[in-house]
């Protein structure tokens, strides 16, 4: 009678593990725990809050004008203000730290397919790029909270600002704040792309949503991602033009690309639908919390 064999790895009998593949599934274990996978739904509630309150700030931006910054500083100080606005501020802190870790293990699991050849290598590449990206912008906006909660947060623009000054102190500076502003335009232009092609329901896992629920975040996605790009793509032209003109204060964040688009001709239209698709997207950030994409 044939019995079933355990095969587990034989440490100390001369099997050599491969360091990067026991990296690689540890990480992806990490990426799919059941602690990590409910952490990072709070941060994906997180921007979600995040955009509405952005997109709430550019609606007033357009037919009220002035109030607060219409920018991620702007929208966590409207947070503050709130009853208990300190606890849920450490809140969603903790949440877009645990999103960045989350994004972490992905870094690490797509790290594998960088010694692959051909289509493998490539996709690993760009995996791994936008990965580490979303992991530095996750703790950004966890360190903003935080920062917010405490009361020592500067504004996004002054931030930015600041960066683009010392940026420019540096060697090759202004060339590097050139080519982070054409990053980010091509960001922005992305995320039109991803919008205009659905590509965007590849991250997130629909198969146990209603056919309503379906409808309603192919919508969201449709509406909330091309309105960000619009804004990441005037954003990075700021940067752009920051670097051309040699002036640090061009470089005036979200809240500057904003009021950019409302000094255009028909500002207030155009203003107004970009806010509106900032909500989508924070309500299209909901539903990923909700069903998130399954790796």
């Amino acid at each position: 009678m044939c019995h079933a064999q355990s095969f587990r790895p034989a440490y100390g009998k001369g099997v050599v593990m491969d360091p990067q593949r026991n990296a690689a599934m540890t990480a992806h274990r990490a990426a799919n725990s059941d602690w990590l996978e409910n952490l990072a739904r709070v941060g994906f509630i997180a921007l979600g809050v995040l955009h509405v309150l952005i997109g709430w700030l550019a609606l007033q931006l357009a037919w009220f004008g002035g109030g607060k910054s219409a920018d991620q500083s702007g929208a966590f100080s409207s947070v503050k203000e709130l009853p208990g606005g300190q606890v849920l501020l450490w809140i969603l802190g903790i949440g877009l730290f645990a999103l960045a870790l989350w994004q972490a293990a992905e870094v690490f699991r797509w790290a594998r397919g960088l010694s692959a050849g051909g289509d493998a290598r490539k996709k690993a590449i760009s995996h791994v790029v936008k990965s580490v990206a979303k992991v530095v912008i996750y703790i950004s906006l966890g360190i903003l909270a935080i920062r917010t909660a405490s009361g020592t947060a500067q504004s996004s623009s002054q931030q930015q600002k600041q960066a683009t000054q010392g940026i420019f102190g540096m060697t090759g500076g202004r060339f590097l704040v050139g080519l982070a502003g054409l990053i980010v335009v091509a960001v922005g232009l992305y995320h039109v792309y991803k919008g205009w092609t659905k590509k965007f329901l590849e991250g997130i896992d629909v198969s146990e949503a209603s056919p309503s629920q379906r409808k309603a975040i192919t919508r969201l996605g449709q509406v909330g991602y091309p309105a960000k790009g619009v804004a990441l793509a005037i954003l990075g032209g700021l940067l752009v033009w920051a670097a051309i003109t040699y002036d640090p204060d061009k470089a005036s964040g979200l809240d500057g690309a904003l009021r950019t688009v409302l000094d255009v001709p028909f500002g207030k239209i155009l203003l107004t639908l970009v806010a509106i698709g900032l909500v989508a997207f924070g309500v299209f950030c909901f539903f990923r919390a909700r069903y998130p994409e399954r790796t």
